[in-house]
């Protein structure tokens, strides 16, 4: 399938939030790799997770912390591999990534007129069903 959104923070309880920070730790550990790597986990019915994908780059589903984070996946890999300290993940704003695909495109218009967010267009020519057109973050600010 293909990511339709993410949305910050995860709408999933605190136990199940550290059992995927404890079995991503896990994995990773068990790696020799320097820089961003994504671990996709699904949620199943019973509360339990299931490891679905390991990403070893910056990931489509981490897009979201070029508007929400104070150093995003794209500056925090280069540091990595380039040896340099890194720097702060921190969370400044809560937001939900939607990726644009196939006639999505049609939503742009609208979107620009939206003050808190942040649009990519992927430049890709021709537009069909199931093709990642871009993807926007609309940050949600507190009331």
């Amino acid at each position: 399938g293909i990511l339709r959104s993410s949305t910050l923070p995860a709408a999933i309880g605190p136990q199940t939030a550290a059992a995927a920070k404890d079995a991503a730790a896990k994995i990773l550990s068990a790696l020799d790799y320097v820089g961003v790597i994504g671990v996709e986990f699904f949620v199943l019915a019973d509360g339990s997770l299931l490891a679905n994908e390991l990403a070893p780059r910056v990931h489509n589903s981490g897009h979201w912390t070029e508007a929400a984070c104070v150093v995003s996946q794209f500056e925090q890999h280069i540091r990595a591999v380039a040896g340099l300290p890194l720097g702060s993940p921190a969370r400044h704003a809560d937001c939900v990534l939607e990726n644009l695909i196939g006639d999505d495109m049609l939503k742009v218009p609208a979107l620009l007129t939206e003050p808190d967010l942040m649009l990519h267009l992927y430049g890709k020519a021709e537009s069909r069903p199931g093709r990642k057109m871009g993807h926007f973050t609309r940050l949600v600010r507190p009331k």
